[in-house]
């Protein structure tokens, strides 16, 4: 028992205190060196421990000849050092292979810059972990640039106002923050994603009992190819979040989740929302936009939905269409789902799938069963307009 005592008053990682936030002090390292604020864990999962059944606790340095098992009692769960720990967190990174490559993350818990996949890791007493209290958002990052990242950052503080979450930073240092951490990766084309979060302190409910708030961030580089085939709907059958939420860009995204899983058991791409009325709300991740057979490019109302940075940005764009003919108007309103599956083209629009074309809503085909014209136009201006666009919605990033 002794040493169990021992180990639950050693987990403790958060010995750093980084009370001087406006130095913006950044740590950049391969690795971090935890010799002056040691840290014990026991890592649960499906990991295939090479431990005797008859040895209570064994180091992990020492193995068996004996068939390794997945499943074991708690007397076969190694006591690891953090050496340990850090190495098998290594491990367990290079066993699966991702499309996902992360660069570098930011964590004002230890303070910081690093750029080891393995301790891209947050406090499980976080109470964005296990209660949800936590907000988000993301920015693109295209030839050295981050995209729309003031429109993005904007709505991220607006969210944490919301969730009632006060940034242990303002906002320029926030927003140097991100730059920097971009920087560190060296990322030309990727993503960036970044939380605010009640932070870590406890289990309870309430976040009274927490340190202070924390900030995340996270540069990802996507070796997807890009695909912009026209996709298939469906009518989500899960609940919409209620305006309160849906229009605050929170981590609570299980409905956001099962949504999709519901779309990809019916072969479909993404779900698409309806809301309390019967309207036409969003899809899981993303807005929705139509061109009518009258060419009006129509996408539903923002007050009970997330406000789309990217569909923001799709409007101010397509003015261009308007005055080259190719659109007869613009239109932000109330859409039904009749008039939505008779309009002559959908699509998808977000910061991850930009405007994807959707040739087919449920058993519905949309228009002629092809890409749209208007649609395929609106993508080409995104493209354009992140690689070429003005100094408001392009921030360099120095390397």
């Amino acid at each position: 028992m002794a040493s169990v005592r021992t180990l639950i008053s050693g987990t403790s990682f958060l010995a750093q205190n980084w009370s001087d936030h406006s130095q913006n002090s950044l740590i950049f390292s391969q690795n971090l060196s935890f010799s002056r604020h040691e840290f014990r864990c026991l890592q649960f999962g499906i990991v295939k421990l090479p431990f005797s059944r008859s040895n209570a606790v064994k180091n992990s340095s020492q193995t068996q000849s004996s068939t390794e098992i997945e499943s074991t009692r708690i007397s076969d769960v190694p006591l690891l050092s953090s050496t340990e720990v850090i190495e098998r967190l290594r491990t367990s990174r290079e066993t699966y292979k991702s499309k996902q490559q992360y660069l570098a993350m930011f964590s004002s818990v230890f303070g910081g810059i690093t750029t080891d996949p393995a301790i891209m890791v947050i406090p499980l007493d976080d109470h964005m972990v296990h209660r949800g209290h936590g907000v988000f958002d993301t920015a693109a990052i295209m030839d050295g640039y981050l995209y729309e990242l003031d429109q993005h950052l904007d709505r991220f503080l607006r969210s944490a106002t919301m969730a009632k979450i006060k940034p242990p930073f303002d906002r320029e240092s926030t927003r140097k923050i991100l730059i920097q951490t971009v920087s560190a990766s060296r990322c030309i084309k990727g993503s960036l994603r970044y939380w605010l979060s009640a932070g870590p302190g406890d289990f309870q409910l309430s976040p009274s009992g927490c340190h202070r708030s924390a900030l995340y961030a996270i540069v990802i580089q996507d070796q997807s190819p890009s695909d912009h085939i026209g996709i298939k709907v469906v009518t989500s059958s899960v609940p919409i979040k209620p305006p309160q939420f849906a229009v605050m860009k929170s981590v609570n995204y299980l409905p956001n989740v099962l949504s999709k899983m519901e779309a990809e058991e019916s072969d479909a791409y993404a779900a698409i929302w309806l809301d309390e009325d019967g309207f036409i709300a969003e899809g899981p991740n993303m807005n929705v936009a139509f061109v009518t057979k009258e060419k009006e490019l129509v996408m539903p109302s923002f007050d009970k939905i997330l406000s789309g940075c990217t569909a923001k940005r799709v409007l101010v764009l397509a003015e261009g269409l308007v005055r080259d003919g190719k659109l007869q108007g613009i239109k932000v309103r109330d859409v039904t789902v009749e008039e939505g599956k008779e309009a002559n083209e959908m699509m998808l629009i977000g910061s991850g799938v930009l405007v994807r074309p959707i040739v087919q809503w449920d058993d519905k085909v949309i228009g002629n069963g092809k890409e749209g014209p208007v649609t395929l136009a609106l993508l080409n201006l995104i493209l354009e307009d992140m690689k070429s666009g003005p100094t408001t919605v392009r921030v360099p990033v120095p390397y």
